[in-house]
């Protein structure tokens, strides 16, 4: 049986419109848009890198839960993800799916939002841009609460190339987002001043962290790419923080447990063992 275009097989999906192509235009040129800012604030087009920009506020030493500077290549990934997502909505065969047209424009904002945090923070704005990164967070939660929703509610199973392309990457994607708003949020109090009891508070924001790794992973159960991308975060706060310029042997160890805690919660989670169930 063949299917009309537009239409997917065992689908109800009704054919494609006008707002769908609009739609997929939209995610392909904020990738792009997504990727020259990348570029821009790696250094590459002669801006300041990151790490460098305002006066070293985000830097992999510049507080107790800034993960350390190799933590960073994972931005590659995401953005090869994010990237091949593009293309991979684009294609006719995908203009009327149902998750991209409850997440595209979402994912196109998330775009903007990501290209928008380089430039407020390539002009110094340390505190501003805790309010992008911030909106791009509560973005990213959407988009992977929708795709999970609607996974579990989907008549059909996606394909394995469609969980990894779309699932794999916007849940990566929240997980190094969430941990890298922690520190974004952390340089800008103490760039205000705010260093009082520093060890103590960062403690106690990473156990958060762990908490809130585990309760995204039974809520998504056990999203690989979500638990990937936290697990990376707070491998790497737990690496800069036991050798470097800034040490602290109790975050590195809290950091450090917190990774290995959001990594069993999601092995838990797909495995059917935390309470949403298994694995369709």
């Amino acid at each position: 049986m063949t299917t009309a275009p537009g239409l997917r097989a065992g689908s109800s999906t009704v054919p494609a419109t006008t707002v769908d192509v609009a739609r997929q235009a939209t995610v392909i040129a904020s990738a792009v848009l997504a990727l020259t800012g990348s570029a821009i604030g790696s250094g590459a087009f002669g801006g300041t890198p990151i790490a460098e920009a305002g006066n070293g506020a985000l830097s992999a030493s510049s507080t107790l839960v800034a993960p350390d500077g190799p933590a960073f290549a994972i931005w590659s990934v995401v953005y090869a993800g994010l990237l091949a997502l593009a293309v991979w909505q684009v294609l006719p065969a995908h203009r009327a799916d149902e998750r991209q047209r409850a997440t595209g424009w979402w994912t196109a904002a998330s775009l903007l939002l990501n290209a928008a945090w380089i430039l407020t923070v390539q002009a110094g704005h340390v505190a501003a841009s805790v309010g992008v990164i911030a909106a791009l967070l509560v973005v990213l939660v959407v988009v992977v609460g929708r795709l999970t929703t609607l996974r579990d509610a989907a008549a059909r199973r996606a394909g394995r190339l469609e969980v990894v392309m779309v699932d794999g990457t916007m849940g990566l994607y929240l997980g190094w987002v969430s941990i890298a708003t922690v520190a974004n949020t952390a340089a800008a109090l103490k760039q205000a001043g705010l260093t009082a009891g520093e060890p103590a508070w960062a403690v106690g924001v990473l156990v958060v962290a762990a908490a809130v790794g585990v309760g995204t992973a039974v809520r998504t159960r056990g999203s690989l790419g979500f638990g990937a991308g936290l697990a990376w975060g707070l491998g790497w706060v737990a690496a800069g923080r036991a050798a470097g310029p800034a040490t602290s042997t109790a975050v590195a160890v809290t950091a450090g447990v917190a990774a290995a805690v959001v990594l069993g919660a999601t092995a838990a989670a797909r495995a059917g063992l935390l309470s949403r169930g298994p694995r369709r």
